[in-house]
């Protein structure tokens, strides 16, 4: 059961941005901070991936745990509307994964980083140094 009143809540869910999310900001800062220079949000890509790296030929999508099914403690599953939230998740799931093989298929690296993992500021970093393959302190 919702504890939440049916207008209550619509106004909540219509607070939930999909751009400049924190954990979206923390990887850009990060990016920005080991030199790597990026565009935002290209919409000629499937996915409108969060950044775009055409010097690398990589993008980077940030994704929130809860909406793409990460697995981790921030993946909760809502009690109330089970049947709405289900198939939700699912299709979400689906278009990531199409998004991903669009993108490969046309030559792009894909690279997903979690909004657990973004929480973690030395941790991204050091997967970014990973990604891209950087010398620390570069």
């Amino acid at each position: 059961m919702d504890t939440l009143s049916p207008d209550a809540r619509s106004r909540l869910m219509s607070r939930i941005k999909g751009k400049n999310t924190k954990p979206e900001m923390a990887v850009r800062s990060a990016a920005h901070s080991l030199g790597l220079r990026f565009r935002l949000h290209d919409k000629h890509l499937p996915g409108c991936p969060d950044l775009v790296l055409p010097k690398h030929r990589t993008v980077i999508f940030v994704h929130g745990c809860f909406w793409h099914r990460h697995g981790c403690k921030l993946a909760s599953n809502p009690k109330s509307r089970q049947d709405y939230w289900g198939p939700k998740f699912e299709r979400n799931v689906r278009r990531d994964a199409e998004h991903r093989a669009a993108l490969e298929a046309a030559g792009w690296r894909v690279a997903v980083i979690w909004e657990c993992e973004a929480r973690a500021p030395d941790a991204l970093q050091a997967r970014l140094i990973e990604l891209f393959g950087l010398r620390c302190g570069s």
